[in-house]
């Protein structure tokens, strides 16, 4: 053990030399490459693009060939059997949103994610943010809108309404839920009911279809730092914000910010 110490800084200089020999064989491209005119979005996989909202066409750069377009980014961290969350989600829907609308450089200039925060003491938080990774694979375009109704039924998946519940019978709620915004139940209810029988390789921890996207989901909020939920992140920055405010409070934190 005492002789690898020793050894250990001279193999790691060897190491290092022979990398820097690799890297000047390497060939190097100096051609410029021109950015394309696209849309910005902090940190937003293409497969969860359907959690973004956009009011309004994003302005061109008036540089498109150097400088890519790009909006302030408003991201919001909900968890869908959280009181204050639904509240939030409420807010946003009838205050927020007809506000930015009003103006045509907020409405242009902002782009909206909703952020799936699942908070593990309330044991069913899990499955309805499964419920809307389905969506997002299912019918993206359609997750706002079934998020607007499992808020509206948030109370049906709460802690003592669940308690007695199998979790494949929970599943089959929000199936119907998703079959009211138009979505397949039976497509639905398939990507998330999990199977009473061990996989082929004898594993016992299954998941189910979405169990990837959950993972991806909590490893992205996990590394932002985020706990308590509403929280509003504006331009990568916790904002002060709180689910109570009003009309007025909202307006007057757009006209300081989307700027």
């Amino acid at each position: 053990m005492y002789a690898m110490r020793i050894a250990s800084p001279l193999i790691r200089l060897h190491l290092f030399h022979k990398t820097q020999l690799q890297l000047q064989r390497l060939p190097i491209n100096l051609t410029r490459r021109p950015f394309r005119t696209t849309t910005t979005i902090m940190a937003l996989p293409p497969k969860f693009a359907g959690t973004a909202k956009q009011l309004a066409p994003p302005q061109a750069s008036s540089h498109p060939s150097v400088i890519p377009t790009a909006t302030h980014t408003f991201e919001i961290y909900l968890d869908y059997v959280c009181p204050f969350s639904a509240k939030q989600f409420k807010t946003l829907q009838s205050v927020v949103f007809p506000l930015v609308k009003a103006n045509p450089q907020w409405a242009s200039g902002l782009t909206f994610v909703f952020r799936q925060q699942v908070q593990p003491w309330h044991p069913s938080s899990t499955l309805v943010h499964e419920a809307g990774l389905a969506v997002l694979q299912i019918a993206p375009d359609k997750f706002w809108d079934f998020s607007q109704k499992l808020f509206d039924d948030q109370e049906a998946y709460f802690d003592v309404n669940i308690v007695n519940e199998t979790r494949n019978a929970t599943y089959r709620r929000l199936a119907d839920l998703a079959g009211t915004v138009g979505i397949d139940q039976d497509k639905f209810y398939k990507m998330l009911v999990i199977s009473d029988k061990p996989g082929e390789d004898g594993a016992l921890n299954i998941g189910n279809q979405v169990t990837n996207d959950m993972k991806v989901v909590t490893k992205m909020n996990r590394l932002i730092g985020v706990h308590v939920t509403p929280t509003v992140v504006f331009d990568g920055v916790v904002q002060d914000t709180s689910s109570s405010w009003g009309k007025d409070e909202w307006d007057a934190w757009l006209k300081k910010n989307v700027v």
